[in-house]
């Protein structure tokens, strides 16, 4: 009597209690566990700083790391960083001469801090491994040192005479970059409840400057915004220190669209092709942001940007971290995507910067377009709920006008150039002349 293979295969399945309990105990386990390198946490509002996209990284991986100094837990304790990390602790050292006396002590930091443990590091999209212990004394030597320092630096307090973050030139310019990193960033409410704390022991409220003007003052080193334009952002807060100065130049009426609109966006053009059609770019008179961006009568109006260390460092952080954080506005990604749709070689560079729209303080015009593209690449971007969306659209049709674009082809080709126009005059007078010979051929034949 033979034996049904199906029969056969059924006769040998395992029987559940004979399973392996370990192996089962472990799938359990990784099903309880939450997730830690990217927790639940970072899909709420709440969560703002996050480990930089692979994606990005491999596209730009220097521009998101700290050089000289660790803000925060997701680069502590990295060996190039320790010598500013020994300076925290000198910094700490001059605030609480100043405070200990008036009866604020460092316990009193650190035990003010300890109720917002758990709110702070639910803004970290991944789990931090450190005690509480060792995560409040992060929170309170890495705070007291970006306050210490906003302070000095605007002449609240006094720098020691021979402090070397000071006199010695290079290390501010990177301390500002630092500090402007997605991953190397402290809770902006942090900051203010212990700058609240320090103001108050010294009973000096009603002529202190807001944590916010002291922290874009600094910023504005490598800015250089009007004071006037700073002085109106006193109020300003953010998320940490990355998104307040983020938030700094997008305008308050510059909103994105609610919803997506009933006709679908359009990309534009490079430059060189938006030549062709006639379009022209300038900068404007007057402008309170470099993304106040304008379209009138065939002209594109962009508000003059420094291309340095310091601009190419705030834009790719700034795009890293509307890439990953659920509910923040999307204005610097917009910004990068037109740049992206505008640059696409040397020459379109070279162009913005003979306009005065572009001051390239990074390289050579190359390296700035290699820059810019890299800027919009493996960006996710949502064109139709943009701020920018309309300007897109106008431009698109004014492109699309055939008139303008064989009228503007025909001054491009012929007069863009004194050459060009030399080389026109002269086929035109040649032309001339030729009429008025075969017209002279003609009329003698006539008489004749």
């Amino acid at each position: 009597m033979h034996t049904n293979p199906v029969q056969e295969e059924h006769n040998h399945v395992t029987p559940i209690s004979e399973m392996n309990n370990d192996r089962l105990a472990s799938m359990y386990k990784k099903i309880a566990d939450p997730p830690r390198l990217l927790s639940n946490a970072a899909g709420k509002d709440s969560c703002c700083i996050f480990r930089v996209p692979q994606s990005l990284l491999e596209i730009n991986g220097k521009s998101y790391q700290p050089h000289i100094v660790s803000i925060g837990p997701f680069h502590r304790g990295q060996p190039h960083l320790r010598m500013i990390e020994e300076h925290k602790w000198r910094y700490l050292g001059s605030l609480l001469s100043r405070t200990e006396p008036k009866g604020l002590t460092l316990q009193h930091y650190l035990k003010s801090i300890e109720p917002m443990e758990a709110r702070a590091r639910e803004c970290y999209s991944e789990t931090i491994h450190l005690s509480s212990d060792e995560f409040v004394e992060l929170m309170v030597v890495d705070g007291c040192f970006l306050i210490e320092l906003f302070r000095k630096y605007g002449r609240v307090v006094g720098f020691e005479r021979d402090d070397p973050l000071i006199n010695m030139f290079w290390v501010i310019p990177f301390m500002v970059r630092d500090f402007l990193r997605l991953e190397n960033q402290i809770p902006y409410f942090i900051l203010e409840h212990l700058y609240d704390l320090i103001t108050k022991s010294e009973d000096r409220q009603d002529s202190v400057k807001s944590l916010s003007l002291l922290a874009l003052n600094f910023f504005n080193s490598h800015m250089d915004r009007p004071k006037e334009v700073i002085a109106k952002l006193h109020n300003l807060t953010g998320m940490h220190l990355l998104d307040l100065l983020r938030s700094s130049v997008i305008p308050a009426d510059h909103v994105e669209p609610g919803r997506k609109n009933s006709t679908p966006t359009h990309i534009i053009h490079c430059i060189s092709k938006l030549r062709r059609a006639g379009i022209k770019l300038n900068p404007p008179k007057d402008y309170e942001s470099f993304l106040v961006i304008k379209f009138k009568r065939g002209v594109i109006e962009m508000p003059p940007i420094t291309i340095d260390d310091f601009m190419s460092s705030f834009l790719l952080n700034c795009v890293a971290y509307e890439q990953c954080h659920k509910s923040c506005s999307k204005h610097i990604t917009t910004y990068a995507t037109l740049l992206d749709y505008l640059v696409n070689t040397y020459k379109d560079v070279e162009y913005l910067a003979d306009r005065n729209i572009i001051e390239n303080c990074f390289g050579n015009d190359e390296e700035v377009a290699h820059f810019i593209n890299n800027l919009g690449k493996d960006v996710a971007f949502d064109d139709e709920r943009c701020y920018l969306s309309k300007l897109f659209n106008d431009v698109h049709q004014y492109y699309s006008n055939s008139w303008h674009v064989q009228w503007a082809s025909f001054k491009y080709t012929y007069f863009d150039t004194p050459w060009s126009f030399i080389s026109a005059f002269a086929a035109l007078i040649l032309l001339i002349f030729t009429l008025l010979q075969t017209l002279y051929t003609v009329l003698s034949y006539y008489h004749s």
